[in-house]
């Protein structure tokens, strides 16, 4: 029984651990992120710097962007493997929540190892330490819990003995997964305890697949047989189930289009495809779903982008079908739900079809649909005389050079939706478009993770805008630090310009959204002149600055050759934005405004909406 502290226990329980799907056994926890401050410093820096740790150290230059790298690092491993992240006590700590609940909400896995007071109290009120009139032993770590899907607060040494195991298993449970917190007092981590051998030797977590019960199969079958124009709709889950085979057998051998939500880019590929669907989808995909009487939800939850606010399917007699691991995600809509492991239940479906083929007369629809977008979007990318770069056109010239291995990486403002309507992941490679939560500065930290878990991958591509890279560019100084070979694309159009045009549209008018200079009482001057690839090279990277395609196509090929970072700045047309394709989003419009305008656009706005109750 070695006498270690808490903190040596918690890095050799740690380095332990193993996941295993398909007989692939990975590292369920390769290393940790961490900013050291006084409530973490001594013990656990202690217990990492010994030559016994097995888990390779990361500093990041922010507590939110580790947590997105280890969601990087989670999406490139189909969840199967993810970091731990620690903090001090305080500012360090709720610096974690933001990627917490981008966690939680992307059904990611991350371990967070904040710490806490002191669990003796002996000291007082100490440095950052909340202290609440009527609860003694809430501290700022709290906040933490609505956006975790597991906390423990660690009081003692002994109780790692109960913690950690809980904390791996809802880590590593497809339909539990999200961002885990163990709390640690920062008395407590130095204090030493007799742990028994066991604990530390290596345990196998074995993510099981689940297959569907054998009623809700036939269920979700006889649905499908009985259905004119059935759909499916391809999430996330498809991906981190590995299931893109399954879908394919399923989609090609059944003759039924797919669409793909933002988490599911890249799940399908053929001639039934339909790309993105909902708000920020295709107009092929939105009206194959606007006509579909049966939808077979592969791996998605139906967030209001993916439906539209609940107002895409029109068709009088719709109704859903869910396969989700998680039961709660079976359920939504009204669904049949076919609770399972993605791959198992698409398999099992395909074996319980097998005979039985869709009118025809749902793919013809869905490719002529598809031609008629994909001519649509092309002319549309046609530059146009005197018209500055655009963001479609770069998206599109981007993708032209993406080859197998290659990853894109979005997560807020316009590109998630312009990739999601114009990206073709090519075969072999991927795509990480984070809208669950819309996070800003998600995308380089997550693209570092990324490339952590696949070295040899090959261009690792993080798509951003000005805005983005102003609110969080210091995790450029950690890609240098680490030489990480990602490129990272700024797309210049002086501000919040997705929001903006959401402004421009509903409110008739601009206010508060542009990097504009103080002119008299408002901010309506020039546009801010910043130096974004100064920025960057600051920060040790390498960067080029691209004005038109030729300039662009230089910048990809020197950063193909660069051993490490580069950022490549793209000023684009702020106004230019791609096909709007039909659907409707629900928002907290006006219902009255001193300004007509306002008023009347508020007004068209709810006469679109044409939402239903879908059970």
């Amino acid at each position: 029984m070695p006498c270690l502290t808490t903190a040596q226990a918690l890095v050799r329980f740690l380095g332990t651990q193993w996941s295993e799907r398909d007989g692939e056994r990975r590292r369920a926890i390769p290393g940790m992120w961490g900013i050291f401050g006084h409530g973490n410093v001594c013990a656990l820096s202690a217990a990492l710097s010994e030559p016994a740790c097995a888990l390779e150290f990361h500093q990041p230059k922010h507590e939110q962007a580790m947590v997105h790298a280890a969601l990087g690092y989670a999406k490139a491993t189909r969840r199967l493997a993810t970091f731990a992240c620690t903090a001090s006590i305080g500012p360090g700590a709720t610096n974690l929540v933001t990627g917490a609940a981008t966690a939680t909400v992307n059904r990611l896995p991350a371990l967070l190892l904040p710490a806490d007071t002191y669990a003796s109290r002996l000291q007082g009120p100490v440095l950052q330490q909340l202290q609440h009139p009527t609860a003694r032993d809430w501290t700022v770590n709290e906040s933490l819990r609505p956006v975790c899907r597991f906390f423990d607060r660690i009081t003692r040494p002994e109780q790692l003995l109960d913690a950690l195991p809980e904390a791996m298993r809802v880590l590593l449970d497809p339909a539990e997964t999200g961002a885990v917190c163990v709390s640690l007092a920062q008395d407590v981590q130095g204090e030493a305890y007799d742990f028994p051998d066991a604990f530390f030797a290596p345990r196998v977590w074995r993510v099981a697949r689940r297959e569907p019960d054998r009623e809700e199969l036939a269920a979700v079958a006889s649905a499908l047989r009985r259905a004119q124009r059935p759909l499916v709709i391809a999430g996330g889950g498809v991906r981190h189930a590995a299931a893109e085979d399954a879908l394919r057998v399923l989609a090609d051998g059944l003759g039924i289009p797919v669409a793909e939500t933002s988490a599911g880019k890249g799940a399908f590929h053929g001639e039934l495809a339909l790309g993105g669907v909902g708000v920020n989808g295709t107009a092929a995909a939105n009206q194959v779903a606007a006509e579909t009487d049966l939808v077979l939800c592969a791996g998605t939850r139906l967030t209001d982008f993916t439906t539209g606010s609940r107002s895409l399917f029109q068709h009088p007699d719709v109704r859903f079908a869910s396969l989700n691991v998680a039961a709660g995600d079976a359920a939504v809509l009204g669904s049949l739900p076919l609770v399972a492991d993605a791959r198992a239940g698409l398999e099992a479906l395909a074996a319980e079809l097998s005979g039985w083929h869709a009118p025809p007369a749902a793919a013809t629809a869905a490719r002529a649909a598809r031609e008629r977008w994909d001519a649509r979007l092309a002319a549309d990318l046609e530059p146009r005389p005197g018209e500055a770069l655009t963001q479609g056109r770069v998206l599109r010239a981007l993708n032209a050079r993406a080859g197998a291995g290659d990853w894109v990486v979005a997560a807020a403002g316009s590109p998630p939706g312009d990739l999601l309507k114009t990206w073709e992941v090519p075969a072999g490679g991927a795509a990480h478009i984070e809208f669950g939560f819309s996070c800003m500065g998600h995308e380089l930290p997550a693209a570092l993770g990324i490339r952590l878990a696949q070295p040899d991958a090959g261009e690792v591509l993080a798509v951003i805008g000005d805005g983005t890279l102003l609110m969080a560019p210091s995790e450029l100084a950690t890609a240098a630090q680490e030489r990480l070979r990602v490129v990272v694309v700024v797309l210049v159009n002086g501000g919040y310009q997705s929001i903006h045009g959401l402004q421009r549209s509903y409110v008739g008018r601009s206010f508060g959204n542009e990097f504009r200079t103080r002119d008299g009482d408002g901010l309506t001057g020039p546009v801010l002149a910043i130096d974004h690839a100064g920025l960057a090279r600051s920060l040790g990277c390498a960067a080029h600055e691209a004005r038109d395609l030729e300039e662009l196509d230089a910048a990809l090929d020197a950063a193909r050759q660069h051993d490490g970072p580069t950022v490549v700045v793209c000023p684009v047309d702020p106004r230019r934005a791609l096909p709007d394709t039909g659907a409707w989003w629900d928002l907290g419009v006006a219902a009255v405004s001193e300004i007509p305008e306002t008023a009347a656009l508020a007004a068209a706005h709810r006469e679109r909406g044409r939402q239903r109750w879908l059970g």
